[in-house]
C-alpha cells in the first residue's frame, strides 16, 4: 500500500478558496481571535506529518494483530499505545475542545480535517480519540461545572479517555427500551446495573482512565425514550484532589471479533453497581446524547471519506506502475513491454469515480461543518437557527452518502489491483472490511434515511429543505455565463430534487409506508444533487486558473465526468422512489 500523505493542498483549496472560511470566522466573536489562515495551515501541516508518519504505519500491523482480551483487561496492537501518547501529546484528541479546560477551541471546519487525517491514516487507530471528543462534547455541554471541571481537562489532553455507552443485546435503534438500571444515591451519586455492548474503547491500554458516558434509566422513570438519563461513570474513582482512586464496579466482559477496525476495542461492558454522576436532569439523556451526535455522525460520515482517499491514494500509484496490455489506441510506453494500467478507460473510470466522490465529500463535509460552527457560534438568532436547521437536514446525508460513497470507493480501489487487491499484503481487502462497519454504527444508514425523509424534511414540512434548495438557486441564479455549463445540470437536479421533495410530502399524508419506502433512493438523490453543488462551487474557484497549475486543471476535468458520468445516477433513483411502497409488500413474511 501507498505511504499516507494527507491531501493538504485540496483541504486548503475547499476552506480558502472554494468556502473563504476565514470569512466565517472574521464574523463569528469567539473565533475571531482564535482562528485565521496561517493558523489553520499550520495545525493542519502538523496534524499531517503525525497522521502520515506516526499512525498511518501502524493500519496494516494493527489489523493482523488485533485488540487482545484478557481476564477483563484488553490490549490493543503493538505501537498504538506509543503513538497515542505522540498524537495527545500534540494536543491532538482536543482539538475542538473548550479552551477553558485545555482544550485548542478550533472551530469543527478545522477539526473535521484533522478527522480525516487519523482516519484514513489509521481507521482503527482513530475511533479512540474520537469517541473521547465525542464525550467531551456531551460533559461540556450538559454536566455541571464541577463534573467538567474534574474530567474534562485529563480528557482533553488524552491522559483519560472516554466512552459512550447506548446499545445493548435487545436495544439498538430502539433506545427507549434499554434495561441498565440507575438507582439514586444518599451522596448525591447514582448506582448503576446493566450490559452495554458494541462500546468502541470500553476498555484499552492507552489511557490510565476511561470516563464512560452510560445511558440507563431512573426507578421512576417514564416508559420510552423520555425515561432515559445520561451518567458520567469513571473505570476508575476520582478523588477530590484530582488523583486516581479505587477502580469502580465495572468490567470488560469480552471483546467482539469482528470484520474490520480490529485495532479498536469493542466491548461488552458490565456495569455491577457502578457509582456513576448524572449529566443534565433526569430524563434528559437522549437530548444530551444527540449534542454529541451531529457531531459524531458527521464524523462518521468523514471515516468513510477518509477511507475512500486512502485507497485511491494507493489505487493512483498502482495503476500508473503496473503494466498490463497497450491502450486502445496504440502503444503509449513504446519502451515497455505493455502500457500502465492507467490508460484503459475502464480504470480511468473507476479513479475518477473515486476521486470525484473523496473531492465533493471533503467539501459536503466541510459545508456541513461550517453550519454547525455557524449553529454554535453566532450571535444573529436567525441565523443561528437557520445553521441548525441545516445541521439537522444534512447531517443524517453527510453520515450515510458519504460512508455509501466509502464503500463504493475502497471497492473501486481494491478492483483496480485486480487479483493483488483480494491480497492481503497490499491493503486494499482491509480498507474494504474497515469501512463497512461506517454503514452500520451510529446510527444505520437505513435509519439515517428515514431520519432525513420523516424527521428532517416530511416533519418540518419541507422547511428544513428549502434553506438548503434556496441557497444553490440562489448560486445558481447569480453565477457567471462561464459557469453554465455546471449551473446547468446543477439547475435541473434541484428541480428534479424539488419534484421529488413534493411527491414525497404528499404521498406520505396518506399511506405511512410511503416514507421508508423511498427513503434510501431519496437521500442518494439528494447526495448526488449536494455534491453537484460542491462541484460547481469548485468549479467556480478553478476556473480561469487551470493554465496555472495543473491542480486546477485537474479539478476542472473532474468536474466534468462528476457532472457527465455521476450526477446521471439521480434519474434511476428518482424512478425508484416514485415506483412507490406497494411492490415491497406483495409478499407475505413467509414467501420471503
Amino acid at each position: 500500500m501507498a505511504d499516507y500523505k494527507a491531501p493538504l493542498r485540496d483541504m486548503r483549496f475547499v476552506l480558502n478558496e472554494v468556502f473563504e472560511v476565514a470569512k466565517l470566522w472574521a464574523e463569528l466573536p469567539a473565533l475571531a481571535e482564535v482562528v485565521d489562515v496561517d493558523t489553520a495551515s499550520a495545525i493542519l501541516e502538523e496534524a499531517g506529518k503525525v497522521t502520515g508518519g506516526v499512525i498511518a504505519p501502524l493500519n496494516r500491523s494493527g489489523d493482523e494483530e488485533g485488540c487482545q482480551w484478557k481476564d477483563g483487561a484488553v490490549s490493543t496492537p503493538a505501537g498504538f499505545p506509543e503513538a497515542y501518547k505522540t498524537y495527545a501529546e500534540g494536543g491532538w484528541v482536543g482539538v475542538g475542545g473548550d479552551p477553558v479546560f485545555g482544550g485548542m477551541g478550533m472551530p469543527k471546519v478545522i477539526s473535521a480535517q484533522v478527522e480525516e487525517m487519523v482516519n484514513a491514516a489509521n481507521l482503527s487507530f482513530g475511533l479512540y480519540p474520537m469517541l473521547t471528543a465525542g464525550a467531551c462534547l456531551s460533559i461540556n455541554a450538559h454536566a455541571s461545572e464541577e463534573l467538567k471541571e474534574k474530567y474534562l481537562p485529563n480528557m482533553y489532553a488524552g491522559v483519560w479517555a472516554g466512552s459512550m455507552c447506548l446499545t445493548e443485546p435487545h436495544a439498538g435503534t430502539d433506545l427507549g427500551i434499554i434495561r441498565t438500571k440507575a438507582e439514586p444515591q444518599a451522596d448525591g451519586s447514582y448506582k448503576i446495573t446493566g450490559t452495554k455492548i458494541f462500546i468502541t474503547g470500553g476498555e484499552h491500554d492507552l489511557t490510565e482512565n476511561i470516563i464512560h458516558l452510560v445511558l440507563a434509566k431512573l426507578p421512576d422513570a417514564p416508559a420510552g425514550p423520555k425515561g432515559i438519563s445520561l451518567f458520567l461513570v469513571p473505570k476508575v474513582m476520582v478523588n477530590a484532589d484530582g488523583s486516581l482512586g479505587e477502580n469502580n464496579a465495572l468490567s470488560c466482559g469480552s471483546i467482539e471479533h469482528k470484520m474490520g477496525i480490529k485495532g479498536s476495542a469493542t466491548c461488552v461492558m458490565n456495569f455491577d453497581g457502578a457509582t456513576g454522576y448524572i449529566v443534565d436532569a433526569p430524563n434528559k439523556g437522549l437530548a444530551a446524547m444527540f449534542t454529541m451526535m451531529n457531531y459524531e455522525r458527521l464524523g462518521v460520515g468523514i471515516q468513510g471519506l477518509a477511507s475512500g482517499e486512502r485507497s485511491y491514494q494507493s489505487a493512483v500509484e498502482y495503476a500508473r506502475e503496473r503494466i498490463q496490455s497497450r491502450a486502445p489506441t496504440g502503444p503509449v510506453a513504446k519502451d515497455k513491454a505493455a502500457d500502465p494500467i492507467i490508460v484503459h478507460p475502464d480504470v480511468r473510470r473507476m479513479l475518477l469515480t473515486m476521486k470525484a466522490a473523496n473531492e465533493g465529500g471533503r467539501a459536503f463535509s466541510t459545508y456541513v461543518a461550517m453550519q454547525l460552527d455557524t449553529a454554535k457560534y453566532s450571535e444573529d438568532p436567525v441565523v443561528r437557527k437557520r445553521a441548525e436547521e441545516l445541521v439537522a437536514l444534512l447531517t443524517p446525508v453527510a453520515k450515510a452518502f458519504l460512508t455509501d460513497l466509502g464503500l463504493e470507493t475502497t471497492v473501486h480501489g481494491q478492483q483496480v489491483f485486480g487479483g493483488h487487491g483480494f491480497i492481503r499484503e497490499w491493503g486494499q481487502e482491509q480498507l474494504v472490511r474497515d469501512v463497512r462497519i461506517t454503514q452500520i454504527y451510529e446510527g444505520t444508514n437505513g435509519i439515517q434515511a428515514l431520519d432525513l425523509v420523516g424527521r428532517k424534511v416530511v416533519a418540518s414540512g419541507g422547511a428544513f429543505y428549502k434553506h438548503f434548495a434556496d441557497e444553490i438557486k440562489a448560486f445558481v441564479g447569480g453565477a457567471s455565463a462561464e459557469l453554465a455549463e455546471f449551473t446547468g445540470p446543477l439547475k435541473a437536479a434541484v428541480a428534479n430534487l424539488d419534484e421529488l421533495t413534493a411527491w414525497v410530502l404528499d404521498r406520505a399524508k396518506n399511506n405511512p409506508n410511503e416514507i421508508g419506502a423511498a427513503s434510501v433512493e431519496y437521500l442518494h438523490v439528494f447526495g448526488y444533487t449536494a455534491y453537484a453543488y460542491m462541484w460547481a462551487l469548485m468549479a467556480r474557484s478553478a476556473l480561469g486558473k487551470e493554465g496555472q497549475d495543473d491542480f486546477y486543471a485537474s479539478k476542472l476535468g473532474t468536474a466534468r465526468f462528476y457532472f457527465a458520468r455521476l450526477l446521471p445516477r439521480i434519474h434511476s433513483l428518482s424512478a425508484s422512489v416514485k415506483a412507490g411502497s406497494e411492490s415491497l409488500y406483495l409478499l407475505d413474511a413467509a414467501q420471503f
